[in-house]
This record gives C-alpha cells, structure tokens and sequence, in this order.
C-alpha cells in the first residue's frame, strides 16, 4: 500500500508536467483542469504523506517540530493507554455486566463432557502435549529441588501435635480404634508364639538351681506362657476387658495431651524435625516425587486412556451435574463472578500497569514498527485519499476560477 500511495503521487508528478508540455504543443481548455488537477494531487498526497510519515518519523529525517509523534511520546501513550483499559474495561462493574449473561458453569460443564466422549480431541491433545513438553523442558534436579523443598517447608512448618490429637480423638468416638487395638493384640500373640523358645529360654536361665534340677522350670515357662496366651485371648474377646480399657483410657490420655499439652507438643515437633532432617526421609521425597512426575508424563502422554478409566467417568459426572443442576450452576456462576470481579477491583491497577511498563520497556523503533504494521494499510489510504481529494478540489478551483 506504500508502494501504491507513492506510485500514485508520483504518477501525478509525471502528470502535471506531461500536461504542461502538451498545453503548450497542443493549446486546449481541458489542458487547464488536467493541470489543476494533477497539481492540487501533488499538494494534497504530499501534505498527507508529511501527515503520516510525521507521526512515527522526522520526514526526510529533518528535525521538524511535532513530527516522530508516536516515538517521542511512547510512554505517554502506554500511561493513556492503560488508564483506557483501566476505565472503560477493567472496571467492577463492567466485569459484572459482562458476565451477567455468561453461564460459565454450563460452559464448563459441555467442555467437561465433550472431553469425556472423545470430541474437541485436538483441545486435549494439544494441552497434553503442551504439559508434557513443559514438564520435560524444566531441569529435572532443580525444579525437583523446588517441589522437595516447598513440601518439606510446609511439613515444618506444619503443627503435628493438635493435628495426630484431633485424629485420635475422632477415631475413638467413631470406635475406628478398634480394629486397630484387635490387631496390636493378634500381632502381639503371634509374636510371643513365634518366640516362644526364646522366653522359655529366659525364664530357664532366670529360675533357680531347685527348679532347673526339678524340672519345674519348664512347668512355670508353660503355665507363664498359657496365662499370657489366655489373656490375650479375653482381651481380644471381651469388649469390656479391663486391660482393653486401660489401653483406651491412654489413647485418650494421648490424645488430650497432644491437643493441649506443651510438653508433648514440644517432643512431637523434635521428633518431627529429626524425621525430616534424616537422609532416608531425602530418599523417601525423592522417590516420592519421580513417581509423581512419571504418573503425570504418563498421563498427560495418553490422555485418551487417562479418560477412559475412572478418572475420564467422574470428569463426564461432573460436567453432567454442571449442565444439569441449576442450583449448582447458579452457586458457581455467582462464585465465579464474585471472585473475577474483586480480583479486578483488587488487581486491576497492576494488570493496566503491566501493559504500560511493557510498552514502556519497548525501544522507539519496536513501538513504531507495531503501531504501524497494524494500522499503517489504512494510513496509506489517507495518503491515495487526500492525492485523489486534492486533485478533485483542484478540478473545482480552477473550474470555479473559469467562471467567475
């Protein structure tokens, strides 16, 4: 279009003096309005192209006043362009008119849905693929690094004891606790049956020389051994047992301890930061999260498969509820407008100003060439306009001058 809007001015030229020469071999009126014409095109094609060129350069690179507009105002122009978007977009209210009549729980809802059956696959493939190549570009040792030490932070940081107390708590009341005492129970009989020669043992070494040259020691490792056997049994049997009760009165007491007592409180934390200050506690993490980045390559790599099992029919069940439940989308929409419009009323000045500091980090010449390859084909035909204009304006001054 430059090449067109300067041909165009420059065929005027060749026009004004052709008609000059031809004026005056070949003397006729018309040669007057072809003159006149081509003349005032020339006047006007250059003033619009000084117009133009004026505003992103020094025409002819001469230091004109109030030329290279858009260089020599390029931070003024990304201030007035983020206070623009600041009033007339990013505003409460016209955020929340805007979303008004948007169901995004409907919409995200069909998404939900069409991703379950199959459809938009090139939508799912290309976030897949995307995710994975970002999961394989980022260093492995040091992006794990990060994730390592970010959890392991916020395991420090974390209040053990209350936490284990209120656990203990609910699983008495609920008599979750119970099976888990039935097994220390079993397991504890199954360990004195495994090592049952090792006790005889020690009670052999442990009785007297009456007893051992009697033979009575066995008799007493025997009767020990039935009396421990029984009384497991009946604690394991009886719901009411008094030993079961002793046990449930200090997992109370333990629990009572870990929500209120320091002392506890205090040993807990020691023992947690020597948990996690020991190296296999590294190891456990690491292994920990190479299994997580591996499940997640995997996949993000096949998310057809991924969507085929369980995971693929509560994502369906949860777009169906979304397209279906007009409570649910009603809850959503307004947590989603809610939630937009304060992050505007909050973030907006920030989000204007990262439009002006970019523009402002922007070099004179990157700002200029952008304005100008977006706006710069209708630029030209200012230029062909006002080449076209002037010569018709010139067409009616001299015709005007004829007259009068």
């Amino acid at each position: 279009m430059r090449i067109f809007a300067t041909g165009l001015l420059v065929l005027m030229a060749a026009g004004f003096l052709a008609a000059r020469e031809l004026a005056v071999l070949i003397p006729h009126p018309a040669w007057g309005f072809a003159i006149a014409f081509t003349e005032a095109a020339m006047v006007g094609g250059l003033a619009d192209w000084f117009a133009v060129t004026a505003l992103f350069r020094r025409p002819l690179g001469l230091p004109i006043p109030h030329t290279a507009i858009i260089p020599e105002n390029k931070d003024r122009i990304a201030d007035t362009m983020a206070v623009f978007l600041r009033i007339n977009f990013l505003t409460p209210a016209v955020v929340a008119r805007r979303l008004q009549g948007f169901n995004l729980a409907a919409a995200a809802g069909a998404m939900l849905v069409e991703q379950r059956r199959g459809e938009q696959s090139r939508l799912r493939e290309g976030a897949a693929g995307l995710v994975a190549d970002v999961l394989q570009s980022l260093d492995e040792e040091r992006f794990g690094g990060l994730v390592k030490a970010g959890l392991k932070k916020q395991l420090a940081q974390l209040n053990l004891a209350p936490l284990l107390g209120q656990l203990l708590q609910a699983a008495i009341a609920d008599r979750r606790h119970l099976p888990v005492l039935d097994a220390f129970i079993r397991r504890a009989a199954l360990t004195i049956e495994a090592n049952e020669d090792l006790l005889r043992d020690i009670i052999h070494q442990r009785a007297n020389a009456l007893l051992r040259w009697t033979g009575l020691d066995d008799r007493v490792a025997s009767a020990v051994l039935d009396g421990i056997y029984k009384l497991l049994a009946e604690t394991l049997v009886i719901p009411d047992h008094p030993i079961r009760g002793k046990i449930e009165e200090g997992l109370e007491t333990l629990a009572e301890d870990l929500l209120h007592d320091p002392a506890m409180q205090a040993n807990v934390a020691r023992l947690k930061d020597e948990v996690l200050a020991n190296p296999a506690m590294a190891d456990w993490l690491d292994g920990m999260w190479e299994r997580a980045r591996a499940g997640l390559l995997r996949a993000v790599r096949d998310p057809e498969a991924l969507m085929a099992g369980g995971f693929g029919l509560s994502v369906e069940q949860l777009g169906r509820t979304l397209l279906e439940d007009a409570q649910l989308q009603f809850l959503v929409n307004r947590f989603a407008r809610r939630t937009l419009v304060g992050a505007v009323s909050r973030y907006g000045d920030e989000i204007v100003r990262i439009v002006s500091e970019t523009v402002k980090r922007w070099d004179a010449r990157t700002v200029t060439g952008r304005i100008e390859g977006a706006v710069g084909r209708d630029l030209q035909f200012i230029r062909i306009n006002g080449t076209l204009v002037g010569g018709l304006v010139g067409v009616c001054i001299h015709a005007a001058d004829r007259l009068l």
